[in-house]
Protein backbone atom coordinates (compact mmCIF):
# COMPACT_ATOMS: atom_id res chain seq x y z
CA UNK A 1 0.00 0.00 0.00
CA UNK A 2 1.35 3.46 -0.94
CA UNK A 3 0.25 5.97 1.59
CA UNK A 4 2.83 9.24 -0.20
CA UNK A 5 2.12 8.90 -3.59
CA UNK A 6 2.15 11.66 -5.84
CA UNK A 7 -0.65 10.16 -7.83
CA UNK A 8 -3.89 7.95 -7.46
CA UNK A 9 -5.25 6.39 -9.87
CA UNK A 10 -9.06 6.16 -9.50
CA UNK A 11 -10.75 3.64 -11.15
CA UNK A 12 -14.47 2.62 -10.43
CA UNK A 13 -15.42 -0.86 -11.60
CA UNK A 14 -18.99 -2.60 -11.60
CA UNK A 15 -19.14 -6.00 -13.64
CA UNK A 16 -15.48 -5.49 -15.49
CA UNK A 17 -14.59 -8.55 -15.62
CA UNK A 18 -14.39 -8.52 -19.22
CA UNK A 19 -11.51 -5.92 -19.71
CA UNK A 20 -10.38 -4.48 -15.85
CA UNK A 21 -7.10 -6.43 -16.33
CA UNK A 22 -6.01 -4.76 -19.25
CA UNK A 23 -6.93 -1.72 -17.95
CA UNK A 24 -5.13 -2.52 -14.87
CA UNK A 25 -1.65 -3.63 -16.82
CA UNK A 26 -1.81 -0.36 -18.79
CA UNK A 27 -1.61 1.05 -15.43
CA UNK A 28 1.29 -0.80 -13.95
CA UNK A 29 3.42 -0.26 -17.14
CA UNK A 30 3.28 3.91 -16.75
CA UNK A 31 6.40 5.15 -17.34
CA UNK A 32 5.75 7.36 -14.10
CA UNK A 33 5.60 5.14 -11.09
CA UNK A 34 4.66 6.60 -8.70
CA UNK A 35 1.30 6.54 -7.99
CA UNK A 36 -1.29 4.00 -6.21
CA UNK A 37 -4.08 2.78 -7.75
CA UNK A 38 -7.80 2.82 -5.79
CA UNK A 39 -10.21 0.76 -7.60
CA UNK A 40 -13.81 0.85 -5.88
CA UNK A 41 -15.62 -1.99 -6.38
CA UNK A 42 -19.38 -0.63 -7.04
CA UNK A 43 -20.77 -4.28 -5.92
CA UNK A 44 -19.92 -6.26 -8.72
CA UNK A 45 -20.94 -9.78 -8.96
CA UNK A 46 -18.66 -10.74 -11.92
CA UNK A 47 -15.28 -11.86 -11.45
CA UNK A 48 -14.01 -7.94 -11.13
CA UNK A 49 -13.10 -8.74 -7.29
CA UNK A 50 -10.72 -11.70 -8.13
CA UNK A 51 -9.54 -10.60 -11.62
CA UNK A 52 -8.41 -7.22 -8.95
CA UNK A 53 -6.95 -9.40 -6.21
CA UNK A 54 -5.14 -11.99 -8.22
CA UNK A 55 -2.12 -8.74 -8.95
CA UNK A 56 0.70 -8.87 -6.77
CA UNK A 57 1.94 -5.21 -6.65
CA UNK A 58 1.92 -3.39 -3.68
CA UNK A 59 0.39 0.27 -5.79
CA UNK A 60 -3.02 -1.34 -5.90
CA UNK A 61 -5.66 -0.82 -3.28
CA UNK A 62 -9.41 -2.07 -3.44
CA UNK A 63 -12.22 -0.80 -1.83
CA UNK A 64 -15.83 -2.56 -2.06
CA UNK A 65 -18.81 -1.00 -1.69
CA UNK A 66 -22.35 -1.90 -1.98
CA UNK A 67 -23.46 -0.65 -5.81
CA UNK A 68 -24.41 2.79 -5.64
CA UNK A 69 -23.22 3.93 -8.79
CA UNK A 70 -20.16 5.68 -10.09
CA UNK A 71 -20.63 8.90 -8.51
CA UNK A 72 -20.78 7.64 -4.96
CA UNK A 73 -17.57 5.28 -5.70
CA UNK A 74 -15.85 8.38 -7.47
CA UNK A 75 -16.53 10.17 -3.94
CA UNK A 76 -15.49 7.33 -2.37
CA UNK A 77 -12.52 7.00 -4.06
CA UNK A 78 -11.71 10.71 -3.54
CA UNK A 79 -12.19 10.25 0.16
CA UNK A 80 -9.97 7.19 0.84
CA UNK A 81 -7.03 8.91 -2.30
CA UNK A 82 -3.52 9.42 -0.27
CA UNK A 83 -2.40 11.53 -2.94
CA UNK A 84 -2.42 15.24 -4.32
CA UNK A 85 -3.51 14.37 -7.68
CA UNK A 86 -6.46 12.48 -8.80
CA UNK A 87 -5.87 10.63 -12.21
CA UNK A 88 -9.57 9.21 -13.72
CA UNK A 89 -9.27 5.82 -14.85
CA UNK A 90 -12.02 3.44 -16.51
CA UNK A 91 -12.10 0.01 -15.68
CA UNK A 92 -12.71 -0.60 -19.53
CA UNK A 93 -10.21 1.66 -20.88
CA UNK A 94 -6.10 1.46 -21.92
CA UNK A 95 -3.79 4.35 -20.50
CA UNK A 96 -1.01 5.08 -23.15
CA UNK A 97 2.47 4.66 -21.10
CA UNK A 98 3.14 7.87 -20.61
CA UNK A 99 0.13 9.63 -19.97
CA UNK A 100 0.56 9.80 -16.24
CA UNK A 101 4.03 11.26 -16.88
CA UNK A 102 3.26 14.28 -19.18
CA UNK A 103 0.17 15.57 -16.50
CA UNK A 104 1.76 15.33 -13.54
CA UNK A 105 4.62 17.47 -15.41
CA UNK A 106 2.46 20.02 -16.94
CA UNK A 107 0.49 20.33 -13.45
CA UNK A 108 4.05 20.83 -11.35
CA UNK A 109 4.77 23.25 -13.92
CA UNK A 110 1.70 25.03 -14.26
CA UNK A 111 0.48 24.91 -10.59
CA UNK A 112 -2.18 27.36 -12.11
CA UNK A 113 -3.89 24.85 -13.80
CA UNK A 114 -6.27 22.89 -11.89
CA UNK A 115 -7.61 20.39 -14.11
CA UNK A 116 -6.31 18.76 -17.52
CA UNK A 117 -7.45 16.23 -19.75
CA UNK A 118 -6.83 15.08 -23.14
CA UNK A 119 -7.81 13.92 -26.59
CA UNK A 120 -7.89 10.12 -26.90
CA UNK A 121 -8.08 6.93 -29.65
CA UNK A 122 -11.54 4.50 -29.67
CA UNK A 123 -11.89 1.46 -30.47
CA UNK A 124 -14.87 -1.08 -30.07
CA UNK A 125 -15.64 -3.87 -27.77
CA UNK A 126 -13.14 -6.15 -29.42
CA UNK A 127 -10.68 -3.61 -29.68
CA UNK A 128 -10.94 -2.91 -33.54
CA UNK A 129 -9.89 0.61 -33.98
CA UNK A 130 -12.74 3.36 -34.71
CA UNK A 131 -11.54 6.45 -34.74
CA UNK A 132 -9.35 9.62 -32.95
CA UNK A 133 -10.89 12.33 -31.24
CA UNK A 134 -10.49 15.59 -30.65
CA UNK A 135 -11.56 17.87 -28.02
CA UNK A 136 -14.04 20.44 -28.38
CA UNK A 137 -11.76 22.77 -26.62
CA UNK A 138 -7.84 22.36 -25.67
CA UNK A 139 -6.75 25.82 -24.21
CA UNK A 140 -8.65 26.89 -21.07
CA UNK A 141 -10.21 30.01 -23.18
CA UNK A 142 -11.41 27.43 -25.56
CA UNK A 143 -12.94 25.40 -23.08
CA UNK A 144 -14.85 28.22 -21.12
CA UNK A 145 -15.98 29.45 -24.68
CA UNK A 146 -17.37 26.01 -25.51
CA UNK A 147 -18.41 24.34 -22.13
CA UNK A 148 -21.86 25.25 -22.13
CA UNK A 149 -22.26 23.28 -25.77
CA UNK A 150 -20.88 20.10 -24.77
CA UNK A 151 -18.85 18.15 -22.49
CA UNK A 152 -15.16 19.64 -22.57
CA UNK A 153 -13.30 16.22 -21.12
CA UNK A 154 -13.04 12.86 -21.36
CA UNK A 155 -13.90 11.54 -18.36
CA UNK A 156 -10.71 8.80 -17.78
CA UNK A 157 -8.74 11.18 -19.53
CA UNK A 158 -8.40 13.67 -16.76
CA UNK A 159 -5.71 14.43 -14.19
CA UNK A 160 -7.30 16.85 -11.60
CA UNK A 161 -6.32 18.63 -7.93
CA UNK A 162 -7.23 16.41 -5.35
CA UNK A 163 -8.11 19.71 -3.16
CA UNK A 164 -9.78 20.99 -5.77
CA UNK A 165 -12.50 18.58 -6.50
CA UNK A 166 -12.86 17.92 -2.30
CA UNK A 167 -13.55 21.71 -2.22
CA UNK A 168 -16.59 21.66 -4.26
CA UNK A 169 -18.39 18.58 -2.75
CA UNK A 170 -17.52 16.12 -5.21
CA UNK A 171 -19.16 14.23 -7.91
CA UNK A 172 -23.23 15.67 -8.05
CA UNK A 173 -24.75 11.94 -7.22
CA UNK A 174 -27.65 13.55 -8.45
CA UNK A 175 -26.67 14.24 -12.06
CA UNK A 176 -26.90 10.78 -13.30
CA UNK A 177 -24.52 9.80 -16.38
CA UNK A 178 -23.40 12.93 -16.35
CA UNK A 179 -21.43 13.61 -13.33
CA UNK A 180 -18.28 14.49 -14.78
CA UNK A 181 -19.42 17.60 -16.59
CA UNK A 182 -21.08 18.97 -13.98
CA UNK A 183 -18.08 19.36 -11.93
CA UNK A 184 -15.98 20.37 -14.94
CA UNK A 185 -18.57 22.99 -14.91
CA UNK A 186 -17.57 23.95 -11.30
CA UNK A 187 -13.90 23.43 -11.91
CA UNK A 188 -13.24 26.16 -14.24
CA UNK A 189 -14.21 28.64 -11.45
CA UNK A 190 -11.22 27.51 -9.14
CA UNK A 191 -8.19 27.80 -11.97
CA UNK A 192 -7.04 26.95 -15.53
CA UNK A 193 -7.93 24.24 -17.19
CA UNK A 194 -6.52 22.40 -20.59
CA UNK A 195 -6.92 19.30 -22.61
CA UNK A 196 -3.68 18.53 -24.32
CA UNK A 197 -4.31 17.63 -28.06
CA UNK A 198 -1.79 14.02 -27.93
CA UNK A 199 -4.21 11.16 -27.47
CA UNK A 200 -3.13 9.90 -23.68
CA UNK A 201 -5.88 7.08 -23.49
CA UNK A 202 -7.47 4.45 -25.38
CA UNK A 203 -11.36 4.56 -24.88
CA UNK A 204 -13.20 1.28 -25.43
CA UNK A 205 -17.10 1.69 -26.90
CA UNK A 206 -19.19 -1.23 -25.05
CA UNK A 207 -22.72 -2.35 -25.07
CA UNK A 208 -21.91 -2.26 -21.25
CA UNK A 209 -20.74 1.23 -21.05
CA UNK A 210 -22.97 4.43 -20.02
CA UNK A 211 -21.59 5.52 -23.04
CA UNK A 212 -24.37 6.12 -25.17
CA UNK A 213 -25.33 8.60 -28.26
CA UNK A 214 -27.30 11.22 -26.46
CA UNK A 215 -29.83 11.82 -29.20
CA UNK A 216 -31.47 8.46 -28.75
CA UNK A 217 -32.40 9.33 -25.15
CA UNK A 218 -34.90 12.05 -26.47
CA UNK A 219 -35.79 15.46 -26.25
CA UNK A 220 -36.89 15.73 -22.46
CA UNK A 221 -33.14 13.76 -21.27
CA UNK A 222 -31.50 16.67 -23.31
CA UNK A 223 -33.92 19.45 -20.93
CA UNK A 224 -33.49 17.86 -18.09
CA UNK A 225 -29.80 17.48 -18.48
CA UNK A 226 -29.35 21.20 -19.27
CA UNK A 227 -31.62 22.69 -16.99
CA UNK A 228 -29.29 20.30 -14.27
CA UNK A 229 -26.25 21.37 -15.33
CA UNK A 230 -26.70 24.77 -15.59
CA UNK A 231 -29.11 25.46 -12.89
CA UNK A 232 -28.53 26.61 -9.28
CA UNK A 233 -29.70 23.25 -7.96
CA UNK A 234 -31.12 20.07 -8.93
CA UNK A 235 -34.25 19.23 -7.20
CA UNK A 236 -35.51 16.20 -6.06
CA UNK A 237 -38.21 16.38 -8.52
CA UNK A 238 -35.63 16.25 -11.45
CA UNK A 239 -33.77 14.03 -10.20
CA UNK A 240 -36.82 11.75 -9.93
CA UNK A 241 -37.73 12.07 -13.95
CA UNK A 242 -34.18 11.12 -15.11
CA UNK A 243 -33.83 8.78 -13.17
CA UNK A 244 -37.19 7.37 -14.80
CA UNK A 245 -36.10 8.21 -18.31
CA UNK A 246 -32.90 6.48 -17.25
CA UNK A 247 -34.33 3.51 -16.22
CA UNK A 248 -36.58 2.73 -18.94
CA UNK A 249 -33.50 2.71 -21.35
CA UNK A 250 -31.58 0.27 -18.58
CA UNK A 251 -32.00 -2.95 -20.61
CA UNK A 252 -29.54 -4.88 -22.61
CA UNK A 253 -31.86 -4.53 -25.97
CA UNK A 254 -31.49 -0.54 -25.93
CA UNK A 255 -27.44 -0.44 -25.02
CA UNK A 256 -26.93 -3.09 -28.00
CA UNK A 257 -29.17 -0.87 -29.98
CA UNK A 258 -26.98 2.34 -28.89
CA UNK A 259 -24.14 0.54 -28.87
CA UNK A 260 -24.03 -0.35 -32.94
CA UNK A 261 -26.04 2.88 -33.91
CA UNK A 262 -23.02 4.80 -32.44
CA UNK A 263 -20.00 2.34 -34.38
CA UNK A 264 -21.73 2.62 -37.21
CA UNK A 265 -21.91 6.69 -37.27
CA UNK A 266 -18.04 6.48 -36.27
CA UNK A 267 -17.67 4.48 -39.26
CA UNK A 268 -19.34 7.63 -41.50
CA UNK A 269 -18.47 10.63 -40.21
CA UNK A 270 -14.97 10.23 -38.48
CA UNK A 271 -13.56 7.14 -39.95
CA UNK A 272 -14.79 6.50 -43.47
CA UNK A 273 -15.34 2.54 -43.56
CA UNK A 274 -19.14 2.23 -44.84
CA UNK A 275 -18.85 -1.98 -44.93
CA UNK A 276 -18.17 -2.15 -41.63
CA UNK A 277 -20.90 0.58 -40.65
CA UNK A 278 -23.34 -1.34 -42.44
CA UNK A 279 -22.43 -4.36 -40.41
CA UNK A 280 -23.09 -2.41 -37.05
CA UNK A 281 -26.23 -0.99 -38.78
CA UNK A 282 -27.60 -4.22 -39.11
CA UNK A 283 -27.06 -5.47 -35.65
CA UNK A 284 -28.73 -2.78 -34.66
CA UNK A 285 -31.58 -3.18 -37.08
CA UNK A 286 -31.95 -6.92 -35.84
CA UNK A 287 -32.33 -5.46 -32.20
CA UNK A 288 -34.93 -2.84 -33.27
CA UNK A 289 -36.00 -3.35 -36.19
CA UNK A 290 -38.92 -0.35 -35.89
CA UNK A 291 -36.92 2.15 -35.35
CA UNK A 292 -35.92 4.52 -38.46
CA UNK A 293 -32.45 5.45 -37.20
CA UNK A 294 -31.09 2.32 -38.82
CA UNK A 295 -32.71 2.45 -41.89
CA UNK A 296 -31.44 6.39 -42.15
CA UNK A 297 -27.98 5.61 -42.06
CA UNK A 298 -28.43 2.32 -43.79
CA UNK A 299 -29.44 4.42 -46.88
CA UNK A 300 -26.39 7.13 -46.09
CA UNK A 301 -23.70 4.34 -45.89
CA UNK A 302 -24.04 3.86 -49.60
CA UNK A 303 -23.32 7.49 -50.71
CA UNK A 304 -19.58 8.81 -51.20
CA UNK A 305 -17.62 10.46 -48.60
CA UNK A 306 -17.80 13.76 -49.91
CA UNK A 307 -21.69 13.50 -50.01
CA UNK A 308 -21.58 11.65 -45.35
CA UNK A 309 -19.82 14.96 -44.79
CA UNK A 310 -22.14 16.98 -46.59
CA UNK A 311 -24.95 15.79 -44.94
CA UNK A 312 -23.03 15.40 -41.33
CA UNK A 313 -22.10 18.90 -41.48
CA UNK A 314 -25.51 20.15 -42.44
CA UNK A 315 -26.81 17.91 -39.80
CA UNK A 316 -24.49 19.23 -37.14
CA UNK A 317 -25.47 22.84 -37.66
CA UNK A 318 -29.19 21.88 -37.67
CA UNK A 319 -28.30 20.28 -34.10
CA UNK A 320 -25.97 23.27 -32.96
Amino acid sequence: MRSNAEITVLMPAYNAAKYIEAAIRSVLAQSFTDFELLIINDGSTDETEAIVQGFDDPRIRMINQSHQGVAAALNLGLLNAHAPLIARFDADDICYPFRLRQQYDFLQKNPEYVLIGSDADYVDQNGEFLYSYSNTGHTHEEICERIQTGCPFIHSSVMYRKQVALELGGYEAKAHTFEDYQLWIRFIGKGKVYNSPAPQILVRLNPESVTVDERLRGRRFAELKKQMLFGDTISNGQEAELLSILHRQNFMRFKQYSYNILVAKKYLWNNYQPQKARRSISKAIHVKPFRVTGYGLWLLSFLPKPAVDRFYSTFKTIEG
